[in-house]
């Protein structure tokens, strides 16, 4: 089993924009003075160049094109939908924004099958939406998948019940907890684990600051201490600067990256740099205008395909 994979799923955006159904509690999203279709273009050039970044190493990404009648200003950030197992397992998820929902694409399975990977079973828990509980895919969960742990961040889009589900169909072990940011001087839940947390084979980079209930930030030391990975800990700050949002990917020779944005690597010290590049050299690319309409950065970008090979 292991953590990291040498094939991603992207989603090339054709309609790129400011969720607004998404702005409700994603702190991270801001207005940008521009018009949408200008706002998409510069959006097509930071996805252009980031694929080019990860092809350019070795990573294999397969790019799929967003489809304009759908109206799917976020298909850029398709692992909020889907999941891809080891096992040939393929986990769908319910998502908060209506609009985010047609974002499921059937024709993204086949293109996978296409592509040569073998799909067995399909678990589905979309109809979780008809209750209005949601759990968003690897932007909910951060999946350990070498010692089945399974994190998770509570909020508006990632319900405990469900993840608890999710734990016991897939085989993980959860580990839970609440992790805050501050929106106006009050303290308001982050909407996706993944920005305030990465987890890779060695080491995980993460805002304790941001898990305000010691026990809790105790339990997750605990678990990433257990397992040998070394933290890296960055401030609230940071965090908004994506700093949490990254992803270790395998290149050529299966030589490990941590991808990233221009952002989030600015936003690093050195100290926090050297800690990274003990363990893999940093690959970021800038993803400015995605950032900012979309509240999201490169980790949200790349679904890991770990299905196995016909």
């Amino acid at each position: 089993m292991s953590q990291t994979t040498n094939t991603i799923l992207m989603i090339r955006p054709v309609n790129f924009r400011m969720n607004e159904e998404t702005a409700v509690n994603n702190y991270f999203q801001e207005e940008l003075n521009l018009k949408n279709t200008e706002i998409n273009l510069k959006a097509q050039d930071e996805f252009d160049a980031f694929v080019q970044k990860l092809r350019a190493v070795g990573v294999t990404v397969i790019v799929e094109e967003d489809i304009k009648s759908q109206d799917t200003p976020d298909s850029i950030f398709p692992n909020n939908w889907i999941s891809f197992h080891k096992n040939g397992d393929v986990g769908l998820f319910p998502m908060y924004a209506e609009n985010r929902r047609r974002e499921r694409r059937e024709d993204v399975l086949i293109r996978l099958e296409n592509e040569g990977f073998r799909i067995e079973n399909i678990i589905d828990y979309t109809s979780a939406e008809e209750e209005g509980v949601f759990l968003e895919g690897t932007g909910s969960l951060l999946l350990d998948r070498v010692n089945s742990k399974a994190y998770c961040a509570l909020s508006a889009r990632a319900d405990e019940e469900l993840f608890i589900e999710f734990c016991e169909d897939f085989e993980y072990t959860p580990v839970v907890f609440t992790a805050n940011q501050t929106v106006d001087g009050k303290r308001l839940p982050i909407y996706h684990t993944n920005v305030m947390m990465c987890l890779a084979e060695k080491f995980s980079v993460i805002c304790l600051d941001s898990i305000d209930d010691k026990k809790e930030r105790k339990n997750v030391i605990k678990h990433l201490k257990a397992d040998g990975k070394s933290i890296i800990d960055i401030t609230e700050e940071q965090m908004h600067q994506f700093a949490g949002n990254m992803l270790q990917v395998k290149g050529h020779n299966d030589q490990r990256y941590l991808v990233m944005s221009k952002a989030a690597h600015d936003s690093l010290t050195q100290k926090q740099i050297d800690d990274i590049e003990k363990f893999c050299p940093i690959l970021s690319s800038s993803l400015e205008t995605i950032e900012t309409c979309g509240g999201g950065s490169a980790r949200c970008m790349m679904a890991e395909v770990f299905l196995p090979k016909v």
